[in-house]
């Protein structure tokens, strides 16, 4: 596969907003990564809604928090995903 072409290089990227992480994942785009990494706080990698108790202190801190779809329209909004490969890496989140 990476005979023909270059590997997949990503930044592992996520701000404290879906607005503030979209603009950043342009950025980076423009600027010559060919895919994305996508960095989530810990309440979304464990499962729990924003604003669920055990989420204090923590959202937003460590990466992007996604609670609702409308997050993840804006985490991607305006994102070529035909041609821009993703990585959401999360842990054990709830089933």
């Amino acid at each position: 596969m990476y005979e023909s072409r270059l590997w997949t290089m990503r930044q592992y990227a996520g701000f404290t907003s879906a607005k503030a992480s979209n603009e950043r994942f342009h950025y980076l785009l423009k600027n010559g990564v060919m895919g994305l990494s996508i960095a989530f706080d810990l309440p979304t990698q464990i499962g729990y809604d924003s604003d669920h108790p055990m989420s204090k202190g923590e959202v937003g801190r460590v990466g992007v928090p996604i609670t609702t779809l409308k997050n993840m329209e804006t985490l991607l909004n305006k994102i070529p995903l035909d041609t821009v490969s993703t990585s959401m890496t999360i842990n054990a989140t709830a089933a």
